[in-house]
Formats: C-alpha cells, structure tokens, sequence
C-alpha cells in the first residue's frame, strides 16, 4: 500500500493514541490533507483495549527484548547534501516490569480456543465433519456479547429464578403445615425438607459461580482490557468535545453507578447526590447537615475569599480540619469526591476538584462519571473515524524510519517511511514514544503503576450485580500515593459474565507489582483453587482469577523545549497521564491545532445534512431551469471509500456556492 500513498500532504500524524486521533480529525475536518500511520497493528497505542489473548500476545511482545531491524537499508539514499535526518524508534520501550500471574489450572487451558477464531488446521488424520458440527457453538458465542444488553438481559433471568426457587421452598412449607393436622410424621419430615430445599437455594444463589482459567480464555473475545484506566467527566472537556463534534454517535457509554470507599478496612458506598446524603444510614443527621453546608460552599468557593485565603499555602486536608468536619466526612471529601493527594494537593487544587466533582453530578446519572461501552479504546478509534470520513489516510503495521530537516531553515521537510518511500508534509504530529534517546536525553519522565485483575465478585456486594464502581484506596504508608481502582461489570463490555474487570492505577514509586499488590491483598483474596482458605475474611473477599502488572511512562507535562534538537514544525504528543480524566489529552491536542492553523476551529460541528446537496437533484435542477447559479471551483472534498465485491465506492462531498454537494462514484 506504501507504493500507492501520495507523496505530499498538509498533516503526518505518527502514532494513533487519542491527542494524535483528535488532532488527525481536527485537521481533516477544516480540510487539510491527512496521513495517519502507525508502527502497531491495532490503534490506541498506550490508550488501546485488547480482548485477552490480544492483551497476552501484548504482554509477550513487552516481556521480549528483541530488536527491529529495517526493511530497507537503502532510505538514506533519498537523504541530500543540505538535509540531516532524526531517527524514531522503531521498538515502543514505554512499558516496563511486564509480570502476569494466573491464579488457577493454567495447563488445562493450553488446548482451549478462543470461541470464535479462527480454526486452527486439523491435525492429520482428523475428521473434518466432526470439527464443523462444533463450529457453530463456537460461533454463537461472539455474537451474544455483541449485542448491547444481552448480559443484562441473562443476569435480570438469573435473578428472578432464584426467588422462585425460594417461593417454593415456602410453598412447601404452608402445604407441611396443612398436612400436620392429617399425619403430623410426614408434615415434620416435608416441613425439613421443604427447609433444606430452601437453605439450598439461598446458599447457591450466594456461592459465586466458580470460573475456570480455560473459561476466561474460551470466553477471550467478552474481553475489552484497558491498558489505561480513566472515565469520562460528564461535563469535562472530552465529552463537551464529543458532542460538539459529533463524535459522540461512534461510541456507547453507561454511566458509573457508585462511588465508593475503603475505610478501617472495610469498602462502603458514599453519598453524592443531594438524595444520596439526605438517604445515607451512615451519616448521622448531624453529619449530613454539615457535608451538605461544605458542598455548597465548594460550589461557590470563589465568591467567598476570606473562607480560604489564609490556607492558600496549606494542603487541602489541612483546609478539611478547620472546617468541622468529622473524620469521615473528611475521608469521604479527600478521597471520594475531591479524590487528590492527601499531601501534594493545596487547598484550591482541592477547591476546584470538589466543585468540578460536583458540577458534573446530575447530567447523565447520579456519579459525575460515564465509561465508554467496549473499553476505553474506542475513543481514539472514534476520531480516527471522523477524520477518515473526512478524507484522512490511515496505514497500520508502518514505521517512520527518520524525519527529514532541511539544515538551513531547520524545518522539517518529510519523513522517510520503512518502505523507503519518501512523503513531504508542512506539519507532523510525533508520539513521545518514536522520540530516540538523543532527542529525550533531557527529558526526565514520570512512570505510572498498573495492574489489571479479573475477579469472580464485586468488591462491595448489592442487590445489583452490574455496577460500575471507582474506589481510591489512601495511601498504605506515608510517602506512597493514593489508588485509584476501577471495577466493571460485564453490561461494559469489557468481561465475560460472572466477573469484574479491576483496573488499579497510581504514580509509580517501584515497580507496579510493588507499588499495587498491598493494595490488591487488601482488597481481594489471592489464594489459588488447590490452597485451601482458613480464614473468614478471605473467603468474604472476591478472588482474583488472573493479574497482570506493569509500568508505563508518562510523558504528560513536558515542555517542548525538553526536547533536543526538534523542528519548529514537529509537535510532540504525550501518552496517558495519572489523572482519572481526560482533560490533559484535549487541551494539548486543542493547543497543538490552534499553533498549526490559529485561524481554523478545533472540531467544527459536521455539516447539516439539510445543507447537502446531491448531484442527481442538482442534475434534476439544472435540467429544469431553476439553477442559474455559475460553476465554481470546489473548495474542499471529502471522501469515506469502502469495498463492495471488488468494486471501489467513494462518497465525495464537495463544497460549492457555499452549498456542499454529495455524490456516489463507483469504479464498477
């Protein structure tokens, strides 16, 4: 495909993380000409989901310290006297300390597929027409958890056969009573039995189902795994993002349901919702009264001055102290709703987070928070979309092998491709993670830990089995930083039914398994099938299934002068950052478009549909006499292609007479 690309373009954009997406959309949607490639073969970069044997195959590629040779060794051949090259990786290093731990029979599932792959060849001798009549099981599978609901459907069937079991149970209790009068041995013995039949089904309804190693990896496609953990503040920058543009009509999102928090050793639900405090049995009235009369003072902070001006230069849980609050609304304020550092954060960091906190509660549900349907992924592929409906060029599995820059007005001319093809642009967008050590040799980075579990029960039991939770555990000993965890249920679409998917995230200290396993025997029980549990505390806590640690860099917050020796016109991009939003990523792709083209809009609204024309009525028009209108030159075209039976389909938009016109071209 790389000998068809053309040769020149406004835009190259390396990397498909998500400031790289929206930047790639924005300038497609004001018109210019887009090239979006990626050295991966699946799109997100850090920000991607995979299913789970897409995220082992990841782990493996990460656990592997094998280098990239290049394709051509002839692309310095295109470079002349008066130009210099800089060199990009060609091997991501921006994950590290890769550690995966299966908690039950791994052996077993060493011959067990993923339902709904592709076959693998028989073995000689096999019997082909035994292999297609299990086909078909195989097959149902996928499509299931491919429709939206289906899970909430079958865990709301779950539920309502297991009070009629119990209804029967009592049933055959009142029919022993009656019968007690006629032969009162046999009422006592149904009586005990009909007792037994009930206490059963109470027992089984709540046992876990257990679930096995080899199911998870049958059951590998029901997966959607983050490598980075956030939500959507449903007032912050991205979703007001998504609507303006339109994006929002590529993606699903649920709504988290709970806040919680792990206080003395224990998880409990807090109170957000004006409704929700008002309704807490563990606030006393008191208590309620005084959380109340704080928000409301967070919600207008800035019009009383004199309340926080002498604690300017004070952390915010020292602001907490002087505000009569009892230590449980101080741990539920810091923790759960303003959710910042207990040591790092001052009293307007904490001021701003509470009122953005709060800000955000009532527009989409009773938590400030939504995720997105099939993972966190799906964001970034979203406004790849838009910016491929609008004309843009996306290559996956493509290395950059150097960017060109012309020595004497240092600008950055084009880039030199591992095919050897050499594609000149006027702006590029660069992943940190293709930066090479010489650029970055002053660029000190962050690191974050990571941990991703799959569990068997939620961390805090209800009636309801399909929450989405966010807990931030405080820090275990001082110095060490607070946990954010995430727990999703499978109507997210990203776990098979019957488990939960935990995401734990926090700035590194260690290495990730150091930094999040206390936290991860607090919360869970890590004991495997064949040990056998003595304590109570561990058998009431979820076990965990399967784990996986790892680092990752984070490059957000760095300035461009960091970096050594970069053109004027390449623009670096930063992966994930720590922050539970995604606010940093929307502001440094808004700030890196308007500095390209400061007179365009970031991500305009799409075009009106009433406002397109197409050519079989412009035709009709013009055979009638009504368009006296003259030809003008178009000033933008937009293209989506598709394939249909070897015939190429092109749906080109074209604005003329400030009226955008449509039509179809087929090349069959």
């Amino acid at each position: 495909m790389a000998d068809n690309l053309p040769s020149e373009f406004d835009v190259v954009v390396i990397g498909t993380g998500l400031p790289e997406s929206i930047i790639a959309a924005a300038c497609a949607r004001s018109g210019q000409r887009v090239l979006h490639v990626d050295s991966r073969n699946y799109y997100g970069g850090n920000w991607a989901s995979f299913s789970f044997s897409g995220l082992l195959s990841w782990i493996k590629e990460n656990q592997q310290n094998t280098d990239i040779k290049d394709e051509c060794e002839d692309w310095r051949k295109l470079i002349l006297e008066n130009e210099e090259v800089i060199s990009l990786n060609k091997k991501d290093k921006t994950i590290q300390h890769v550690e995966a731990f299966c908690f039950g029979d791994e052996d077993a599932a060493e011959d067990v597929e993923e339902a709904g792959a592709l076959a693998r060849v028989p073995a000689f001798g096999a019997s082909v027409a035994e292999e297609g009549a299990e086909e078909p099981e195989k097959e149902c599978s996928p499509l299931e958890s491919s429709v939206p609901g289906a899970e909430n459907w079958e865990s709301e069937k779950a539920t309502s056969t297991d009070p009629a079991s119990a209804a029967e149970g009592n049933i055959t209790e009142i029919n022993s009573e009656n019968e007690s009068s006629h032969n009162t041995a046999s009422g006592e013995s149904t009586l005990e039995l009909g007792k037994t039949e009930a206490a059963l089904s109470e027992v089984s309804a709540q046992e876990p189902k257990k679930i096995t190693y080899s199911q998870i990896v049958r059951e590998g496609r029901r997966f959607n795994i983050d490598l980075v953990s956030k939500l959507l503040y449903s007032r912050g920058l991205l979703i007001e993002l998504l609507i303006k543009s339109n994006v929002s009509r590529y993606a699903e999102f649920k709504n988290a349901t709970r806040i919680l928090a792990f206080r003395e050793g224990k998880v409990e639900q807090v109170p957000c919702s004006r409704a929700d405090v008002f309704n807490s049995r563990q606030l006393a009235m008191v208590e309620k009264r005084m959380l109340m009369k704080f928000l409301t003072f967070c919600l207008e902070y800035e019009q009383h001055p004199e309340e926080y001006q002498d604690y300017k230069n004070s952390t915010f849980a020292q602001f907490l102290k002087t505000r009569k609050l009892t230590p449980s609304l101080q741990h539920f304020v810091l923790h759960s709703i303003a959710m910042v550092s207990e040591n790092d954060c001052n009293t307007l960091e904490g001021l701003q987070a509470t009122r953005k906190f709060l800000q955000c509660l009532g527009r989409y549900g009773n938590t400030p928070f939504l995720f997105p349907l099939y993972g966190q992924g799906e964001i970034p592929q979203c406004f790849c979309r838009m910016c491929a409906v609008f004309g843009g060029i996306y290559c996956l599995r493509h290395s950059v092998q150097c960017l060109v820059v012309d020595k004497e007005s240092g600008r950055c001319k084009a880039v030199v491709d591992h095919f050897g093809q050499r594609i000149s642009a006027s702006y590029f967008i660069v992943e940190d993670s293709y930066l090479s050590e010489s650029v970055c040799v002053n660029v000190c980075y962050r690191q974050l830990s990571r941990a991703v579990l799959i569990t068997d029960q939620s961390v805090l039991k209800t009636d309801s089995e399909q929450q989405v939770s966010i807990l931030t555990v405080p820090p275990v000993d001082l110095g060490q930083p607070a946990v954010c965890v995430i727990e999703l249920c499978s109507s997210t679409m990203t776990c098979m039914k019957d488990t939960y998917l935990v995401h734990l995230t926090c700035p590194s200290t260690k290495t990730a398994r150091e930094d999040l396993e206390p936290v991860v025997r607090k919360l869970f029980s890590l004991n495997a099938e064949t040990e056998k549990e003595t304590e109570g505390e561990e058998l009431e806590k979820p076990r965990v299934l399967w784990a996986v640690y790892f680092n990752m860099r984070d490059s957000s917050g760095i300035d461009k002068n960091s970096y050594s020796g970069l053109p004027s016109n390449v623009y670096v991009c930063s992966g994930p950052d720590s922050a539970l939003g995604n606010d940093c990523a929307v502001k440094q792709a808004e700030t890196i478009f308007q500095e390209m083209f400061p007179t365009e809009e970031f991500c305009p609204a799409p075009p009106n549909p009433e406002d397109i024309i197409y050519d079989e009525d412009e035709i009709a028009s013009e055979e009638t006499g009504f368009n006296n209108s003259p030809e003008t030159k178009p000033e933008s075209s937009l293209q989506e292609s598709s394939s249909r039976d070897g015939c190429i389909v092109c749906l080109v938009f074209i604005k003329r007479n400030e009226k955008i016109h449509a039509c179809v071209v087929s090349s069959g």
